[in-house]
């Protein structure tokens, strides 16, 4: 037996006389009559396409949950301590969460290349928008600031559209900027139409968000999401850490049931899982796309803080929520399917193909 040669063939490894092999022959081993190979190939790439899309979805469908609790945790947590505690908290306790998950599964640090893009997550999503949003919910109602989310997706799909140079049609912009204006109405509308103290903060939010949602879904196409949001989270430790000491020293807690319950949602919640399972969603369906479904995160927003803070609902809120979801049903139909993510590079090297390919050499 020369190198390389396997003691038992396998479909796809090249026999010695240089044919790929196949499925045996025989009676019965070809296709059923009336059904082509190719036909067959066609319809299961089809169906594993809408399966990939339906779960990317769901992903980002719980992702927007998970962040629509955001912003009543944080007036919860404000209850009982400081803005910059809040902040350094949650960074604290989903980063020791993180680092935890990547130890005991022994994950190896990602590729140099990598970190720009991770740094980046860390920047806007672990360490800006949750202060800017902190500082702005002094002064601002979660209804009012619920504006930001309302922008948030437009300014995702425009970060995204030049950072992968992605294209959309004109069809997709229209219902996405539908959206953005009608929840931006309603938020404005209910806030009384002025502009707070507080809307310089929610604007630097909502663009470092944005640019760390585009980086984060694009890294989550060539790595697990879930480590993406593991390891940018492990990154801000170093600061987080001494940021939680000074800040805790200098502004008093007062440990209310609602300020631990927020302060635990947010690190836990909002600040891993649901990053989690966002980035994920944006890596099979896409950046712009996923984002759309933020459109309706304001509007659930608003539903939380009827519920947990005793805020009054707007009549106009069931009619905004019907024409997002309008919008949102556009959006994800405007541009097609969406491609399918890159498949992960297999762990095994092909076996006896190295040196023998499909129009190989006779042994």
């Amino acid at each position: 037996m020369r190198d390389n040669d396997s003691a038992t063939e396998t479909p796809g490894i090249a026999l010695r006389d240089g044919r790929p092999a196949g499925p045996p022959s025989g009676p019965g081993s070809g296709p059923a009559p009336g059904h082509s190979p190719a036909r067959t190939t066609t319809r299961a790439s089809g169906r594993s396409v809408r399966d990939s899309t339906a779960v990317g979805t769901a992903l980002a469908v719980l992702g927007v949950a998970a962040f629509s609790l955001t912003f009543p945790g944080t007036v919860w947590a404000l209850e009982g301590f400081g803005p910059w505690t809040v902040t350094a908290a949650r960074g604290v306790l989903a980063g020791l969460i993180a680092g935890g998950c990547l130890a005991a599964l022994r994950v190896p640090a990602p590729e140099r290349r990598h970190w720009p893009g991770l740094l980046t997550v860390a920047a806007g999503v672990v360490l800006g928008f949750p202060l800017f949003t902190t500082l702005a919910l002094r002064t601002s109602t979660a209804s009012h600031a619920a504006v930001v989310v309302g922008l948030l997706p437009l300014t995702t799909a425009v970060f995204a559209a030049v950072r992968t140079r992605g294209r959309h049609s004109r069809l997709f912009w229209a219902a996405a900027l539908a959206g953005a204006a009608a929840v931006c109405l309603f938020a404005l509308t209910r806030g009384g139409g002025a502009l707070g103290t507080g809307d310089a903060y929610l604007a630097a939010g909502l663009l470092v968000c944005a640019a760390g949602y585009t980086e984060g879904g694009r890294l989550a196409r060539v790595m697990p999401g879930w480590q993406v949001t593991a390891w940018a989270l492990v990154a801000c430790l170093p600061l987080t850490v001494p940021w939680l000491a000074v800040a805790s020293a200098r502004e008093p807690a007062v440990l209310t049931g609602h300020a631990v319950a927020g302060l635990l949602w947010l690190g836990v919640g909002s600040q891993f899982l649901g990053l989690v399972v966002w980035y994920r969603g944006m890596g099979v369906i896409g950046i712009a796309r996923a984002g759309q479904f933020q459109l309706a995160q304001p509007l659930l927003t608003l539903v939380w803080a009827v519920l947990l803070l005793g805020e009054e609902l707007d009549p106009a809120a069931p009619l905004t929520a019907a024409a997002v979801l309008v919008c949102i049903a556009v959006t994800q139909r405007a541009d097609g399917p969406p491609p399918a993510p890159p498949a992960a590079p297999s762990a095994r090297k092909p076996h006896a193909v190295g040196r023998r390919g499909a129009a190989g050499r006779s042994g």
